[in-house]
């Protein structure tokens, strides 16, 4: 499933289409966001530089850490730093965002500010102002892909610090200007939803294609209130969890699948919902009062019933009345007088329907079309 994630992000966006975006959301109970931030920066990374993407390079605007961690990022996963510059621009969003330290040093009371890292970086100093936030991230992608029909990928490594700066109505707009974008390929952030309201958490996902939630494997019940019950859950819950994901087709559709990961050495793993999650998500169904599955015995008493619409024959020949024919026509009929008729049909116990032509000039029922003389 997070294959999938990372597939939809290089194959891009279609000719006409907004860029598909994916956020990406956790909590404090299972604050694994960066780790599958990483994973898909990564993977999306491996296919540029394989040229198997859409995209040709990555912008990567970094709020909550500097440069020089996403370069030894970089080199524990195997990529050649020193070739990086084709590739990737990272806006350094995190060193200096509101200036204050260029003040400071412009003043000489600290020393000279270096970005220490190799990695093509440039120092963003205005966090607040989001207009030319939009132009400095489509600058840097120019610059890797050029002014042609050339695009690239665009990563917020943290929208949370963005709304600690600016409103959710101007961060919303920057995301939907990036999605819109002739350029951009596709997008994804980190959002720490427990730290917002819903109204801007509802905003940012209304503006995302896809969906990656990190939740707990396990939660204490409400009745676990101590410290040392609640620990069983806090080891399992450091270990691993589910991240449910959530796709929007463009026939509007919503599709839905889980997954688990676990935390190793080398990052974060994702595998498939285990049999024994799976029974106790079964175990969590309401049980029903009835059963749907018939018996033996039901299945024979089934059959026996007898529906309305069964022409029962009784050994006897079965004569099915089309509407015209009389099935009593080859009997004699018996003359009566209408008086001698309504007297039998009394006796007799059963209804019947008289019928008296109001003239000899009314024509009976026949098989001739009254209209066929008409031309139409």
């Amino acid at each position: 499933m997070a294959e999938r994630i990372c597939r939809a992000l290089r194959d891009g966006a279609l000719e006409g289409e907004h860029a598909p975006a994916l956020t990406i959301k956790d909590s404090i109970q299972s604050p694994f966001g960066s780790l599958v931030f990483n994973h898909v920066l990564s993977q999306l990374s491996s296919f540029i530089v394989a040229q198997k993407s859409q995209s040709q390079g990555i912008v990567l605007v970094a709020f909550s850490r500097g440069p020089l961690y996403y370069e030894e990022f970089f080199k524990s996963k195997g990529n050649d730093v020193a070739s990086s510059n084709k590739w990737i621009r990272v806006l350094d969003c995190c060193t200096d965002p509101l200036g204050w330290r260029s003040k400071l040093m412009e003043s000489g009371r600290i020393a000279n500010l270096t970005l220490g890292t190799s990695t093509t970086a440039s120092l963003y100093k205005n966090v607040k102002d989001l207009d030319k936030l939009l132009l400095a991230i489509t600058e840097l992608g120019k610059e890797l892909v050029g002014d042609g029909k050339g695009r690239f990928v665009v990563a917020i490594d943290s929208v949370s610090e963005m709304l600690r700066h600016t409103s959710i109505s101007s961060v919303a707009g920057l995301l939907s200007n990036l999605r819109s974008h002739d350029q951009v390929s596709c997008l994804f952030w980190l959002l720490h939803s427990d730290i917002h309201e819903t109204k801007a958490i509802a905003a940012l996902e209304y503006l995302s294609s896809m969906q990656a939630s990190a939740e707990p494997i396990t939660r204490p019940v409400n009745g676990q209130r101590g410290n040392s019950e609640k620990l069983p859950f806090l080891e399992q819950n450091l270990r691993g969890g589910k991240i449910h994901v959530r796709f929007k087709r463009r026939n509007g559709r919503v599709r839905l699948m889980s997954e688990e990961f676990c935390i190793e050495q080398s990052g974060i793993k994702f595998t498939p919902i285990s049999s024994e999650a799976e029974m106790i998500a079964q175990s969590l169904v309401p049980k029903v009062q009835f059963n749907l599955q018939l018996s033996e015995k039901e299945r024979n008493d089934r059959a026996k019933v007898v529906l309305p619409f069964e022409h029962q024959g009784n050994g006897k020949t079965i004569q099915i009345y089309d509407g015209r024919k009389s099935l009593n026509e080859d009997k004699p009929e018996m003359q009566y007088t209408s008086a001698e008729k309504v007297q039998t049909v009394k006796d007799s116990g059963r209804g019947e329907i008289i019928y008296f032509r109001d003239s000899d000039d009314e024509m009976p029922d026949s098989d001739e079309d009254p209209d066929d003389d008409l031309d139409i």
